[in-house]
This record gives C-alpha cells, sequence and structure tokens, in this order.
C-alpha cells in the first residue's frame, strides 16, 4: 500500500456563531489543504497510468471541483444560527456565501472536506490523511482509522 499526498491553498473567509472569543468576528484564512490517499500501484505496463496509485492530476481534479472552486474566496456560516441573516444580506450585495449545516471551524472543515472527497474517489483508492492549517501553525488532522 503506498500512499501520496497532493496540496492545495485557498483563501476562505468564515464566522463562527456564539464564540466567545475576537474570532467571533467574520475574518479569513489562506487555508493549505493536505490531502492524502492510499492505494495499490497500477501493474499494468499497457496502462497509461502504470505505476500510480492515482494521477495526482485526478486528486487534483476532485478537490478543486469540491473544495476549492466552491470554497475560495467565500464566506463559510452556519445556517442553522442567526447568521443565516447575514449571509443572506452578503449574498444580495453580491458576496459569495457557503452555507454550512456545522459550525465553519477548522475541525468540520475536514469533516466536510473527507465526506466530499472520499464520494469521489476512484474504485480501489481511499482517503487516508487530512491536514488543514488555518494559520502557519494552527492546523486540524483527519485520519481515516480514526473515522471507520
Amino acid at each position: 500500500m503506498i500512499r501520496i499526498t497532493k496540496i492545495f491553498t485557498f483563501e476562505t473567509a468564515h464566522v463562527l456563531y456564539n464564540y466567545d472569543g475576537k474570532c467571533k468576528n467574520m475574518h479569513g484564512h489562506s487555508y493549505k489543504l493536505f490531502v492524502t490517499v492510499k492505494g495499490k500501484p497500477i501493474n499494468d505496463i499497457d496502462n497509461p497510468k502504470n505505476g500510480m496509485v492515482v494521477d495526482f492530476g485526478d486528486i487534483k481534479s476532485i478537490v478543486k471541483s469540491e473544495i476549492v472552486d466552491v470554497w475560495d474566496h467565500a464566506v463559510l456560516l452556519n445556517a442553522l444560527t442567526p447568521h443565516k441573516e447575514l449571509g443572506d444580506d452578503l449574498e444580495q450585495k453580491g458576496h459569495k456565501v457557503i452555507y454550512c449545516s456545522f459550525q465553519p471551524t477548522c475541525e468540520n472543515m475536514l469533516y466536510a472536506i473527507a465526506a466530499k472527497v472520499k464520494s469521489r474517489l476512484p474504485e480501489g483508492i481511499s482517503l487516508a490523511y487530512l491536514k488543514l492549517h488555518e494559520t502557519e501553525n494552527s492546523y486540524g488532522e483527519w485520519f481515516a482509522e480514526d473515522n471507520q
């Protein structure tokens, strides 16, 4: 079994409802996302992907379409809270808003990323690990073995 990792960056703002610190205010981060998948390298000389677990380009396509292109330069907020009104107001003013059914913390974002990526992986490839840096020195991690 081999693990391969692709790294992505995106800019996203979030609002944390009822938080008791200064991060209760809308603010943004330059996120850095590490996506690690695992599988067995293809062993077929006639296959153009011979020797690969999966093409890095395929991982890029999945993560870009499911996460980066959707969340980049958007505001994430919990639609199940009064922040829904804030989101509606921002949308009416032309801003990109992503309504979540969860508090948009780094931790919960990892759960959402895992679900989206896992649903799109090719057969025989599994999501092994995610790391999401909110800042250079603050990050959350998701491990497949902890989430079976």
